[in-house]
């Protein structure tokens, strides 16, 4: 795995420069910056619609809506790098709840948040969808989170 980026200069970023696209979640480098709102507690989100990995029984591409909410302390992930870093599961075999967990875990050492949570909402596989949800800390009293927004899924 890449190390994180320490640094304040936005020079050793990916965000802004040629960046290939890494083959595994183990190769693919994180980014952090600093946040300029260190001392306000409130909840940054990204959800991933199309967010992809591949079954590690069958071969098949297994996909998922990842809604990724979290309350920063001294640092934000960098948003290109993170792109990077979900696209490089496209290609990577794990379980459904593998995959949530692991990106969970990854963010909380990358970035020591104040809270963390991470929802994997999966399409069916064999006919059941599995949606998992993992965190990290408590949500500060004066944040506001929403819902996620993922209804649950209905059969057709």
């Amino acid at each position: 795995m890449t190390s994180t980026n320490d640094t304040t200069s936005t020079d050793d970023l990916q965000l802004g420069q040629p960046t290939p696209f890494p083959t595994s979640p183990e190769e693919a480098r994180l980014d952090r910056v600093p946040n300029p709102h260190a001392d306000t507690d409130y909840v940054a989100r990204f959800t991933a619609p199309e967010f992809t990995s591949i079954c590690p029984v069958t071969g098949q591409p297994d996909f998922a809506i990842l809604v990724i909410d979290y309350v920063p302390g001294d640092w934000l992930v960098e948003s290109k790098s993170l792109k990077l870093y979900l696209g490089s599961f496209r290609n990577h075999g794990a379980f459904h709840e593998d995959c949530t967990v692991a990106i969970g875990k990854r963010l909380r050492d990358l970035l020591a948040p104040r809270y963390l949570r991470i929802g994997g909402f999966w399409y069916p596989r064999g006919g059941i969808p599995i949606d998992v949800f993992w965190q990290t800390g408590e949500l500060p009293k004066n944040a506001w989170l929403p819902e996620p927004g993922v209804p649950p899924y209905r059969g057709r």
